[in-house]
């Protein structure tokens, strides 16, 4: 049975991009307010047969693909989405990849994620469990120890927290004491109760991709096509939370760079990124000093890795991303506000 897919592509900014608009050339990409996209790549698979054409966009069939590329996606616990917004990471763990636990206890978590929201994080993002390449799950008792106080620390001080976690109970405490979103890298299927709580509390939710889990996920990683079976795995992951009673506007997708995939599927998946859009849901990015950047620039150690993150944020957020999960809030939020200022100077404010 053939499936059809649709990758937007002739990606315009600003003045362009509301002229194409206005002009019926074009559509907005991902309800971005300053991107659209003139053309697509029409893809359709049979199998392992896959055939790809690309169509100016009058040419493009006006069905719900289409229409989930085009419309604006809700506001994300008050955070308008059309244009990127900053999440930044507040690691609770002693054996992170990206900081090597310099942030374990609850002071120094709750001191960094106010500093990381001084810097332009719209959203903090608190995990009490490295899910780094090899490493091993950590109790639910252990977990909530960690996250728990820095929770609670960071909403007090007025921001908006997510829980970075794959346990129902830590998820429903961790929204006890003020979490507005839940971020699971396994999209709600390590715990078996874990749709039924998040659409229970009813708040947001990050469906992350994953091949695996993080133990053994870089075994082996392999795809037919990369980007299409990671489209047809947030699909149905999507699919199963609206059944569960999740409602759509609650929900964002993240394909999981470096989670069960090779250096190359990663770059495969950054190179197609706008196909994630024809899912008709928020689309974050998380590539923040992961070992792809360290095998492309030749840094071996995870916090030099600014550079090449920075860089890959910005590409992402060209690409129509609407949040981008960072470790460097005030690198990344001085390169977007430059790339973003010429591809919209109208919005510049100069």
């Amino acid at each position: 049975m053939s499936k059809n897919y649709l990758r937007p592509l002739g990606l315009c900014y600003g003045a362009d991009a509301a002229r194409a608009v206005a002009l019926g050339r074009g559509g907005r990409l991902g309800g971005s307010a300053f991107i659209s996209f003139c053309s697509g790549e029409v893809i359709a698979r049979d199998g392992k047969r896959t055939s790809r054409e690309v169509a100016a966009y009058g040419d493009l069939s006006k069905d719900a693909l289409l229409e989930n590329i085009e419309s604006p996606r809700p506001p994300l616990c008050g955070l308008a989405l059309d244009r990127p917004k900053l999440m930044g990471i507040v690691n609770v763990t002693p054996d992170s990849f990206s900081d090597g636990g310099q942030t374990a206890e609850a002071e120094p978590a709750i001191a960094h994620g106010r500093r990381l929201a001084a810097e332009g994080a719209h959203i903090l993002d608190v995990g009490g469990e490295s899910t780094r390449p090899g490493s091993e799950a950590v109790a639910a008792e252990d977990e909530l120890a960690r996250v728990v106080p820095v929770i609670a620390g960071l909403v007090r001080a007025g921001h908006i927290v997510a829980c970075d976690t794959r346990k129902a109970g830590v998820m429903r405490k961790a929204h006890g004491v003020g979490a507005r979103i839940i971020n699971d890298v396994s999209a709600l299927q390590f715990d078996g109760e874990s749709l039924g709580t998040v659409a229970e509390l009813g708040c947001p939710v990050v469906l992350m991709h994953a091949q695996g889990d993080p133990r053994t996920m870089q075994l082996n990683p392999t795809y037919d096509d990369v980007a299409l079976d990671v489209y047809d795995g947030l699909e149905a992951r999507i699919a199963a939370c609206n059944a569960a009673g999740i409602a759509r506007g609650n929900i964002v997708v993240d394909p999981g760079i470096g989670f069960g995939k090779t250096f190359r599927h990663n770059l495969d998946l950054l190179n197609q990124l706008t196909i994630l859009h024809g899912l008709g849901v928020a689309v974050l990015v998380g590539l923040s000093r992961k070992g792809f950047i360290g095998a492309l620039t030749g840094e071996k150690t995870a916090a030099a890795r600014v550079p090449g993150s920075v860089g890959g944020a910005v590409q992402a957020a060209l690409n129509g991303c609407h949040i981008l999960r960072v470790h460097d809030v005030k690198a990344t939020a001085a390169a977007l506000a430059v790339a973003l200022a010429v591809a919209d100077p109208e919005a510049s404010g100069l």
